[in-house]
């Protein structure tokens, strides 16, 4: 009859397979601890050499003996160098739960919510009109990532009207005269491939030169 995995006791550490368990479940075998003790320890260097990833360094080392507990449940009593680990380390972390803000416009976020609600409290006329103009050029840019149309600059106005509950107001017609809410690095990326193209040009111009010479 074959002998499948499946069919095998369970095993607790798959990094350090089934030889090194059924060594360290020997170790509970060994009535004398300080033999055992010193079993132990070579057991510990053992598993450093089957997973050569664990470095040789105190805070490795106490994993590797924390290991060596799960992998005889707890039971081995021996002289080590760090405390046996409490048993909950092999118990499922509590759930985390989703975030239940309430948020008009998702792809928007929370954190942009929170800064609307902080412009809504700014007294500074000028420092809450650049605040409008800024949450304006993020919940666009935010938009186009999710999607790939552009949205329109009287959306965006009458978002920032419904997430401000009517506090935030932005004149739509200067918005589109000025471009309030674009992006200032397109220009910058234009400029740069520009330039590119130009060096680009004169690189080929420079060999076609050099090869007529």
């Amino acid at each position: 009859m074959f002998d499948y995995n499946t069919s095998r006791k369970h095993l607790r550490l798959r990094e350090f397979g089934r030889n090194v368990q059924k060594i360290a479940e020997h170790l509970l075998t060994i009535e004398d601890k300080e033999k055992r003790s010193r079993y132990a320890a070579g057991v510990v260097e053992l598993m450093r050499q089957v997973v050569p990833s664990i470095k040789d360094t105190p805070e490795d080392t106490r994993r590797l003996w924390d290991d060596l507990h799960i992998m005889t449940k707890y039971k081995l009593d021996v002289e080590a160098p760090f405390d046996k680990p409490d048993e909950f380390l092999v118990n499922k972390p509590d759930k985390v739960n989703y975030n239940t803000h309430k948020i008009n416009f998702k792809h928007y976020g929370h954190n942009l919510k929170l800064m609307i609600d902080e412009a809504v409290r700014m007294t500074d006329a000028t420092q809450q009109f650049d605040a409008i103009v800024h949450i304006g050029r993020l919940m666009k840019s935010y938009h186009m990532t999710w999607n790939k149309e552009v949205i329109d600059d009287e959306v965006i106005v009458k978002n920032i009207g419904i997430l401000s509950e009517g506090a935030l107001q932005i004149d739509i017609e200067k918005v589109k005269e000025e471009s309030l809410f674009e992006p200032l690095y397109k220009e910058k990326i234009k400029n740069t491939g520009t330039t590119n193209r130009y060096k680009k040009n004169n690189g080929h111009k420079n060999q076609n030169r050099r090869r007529r010479n």
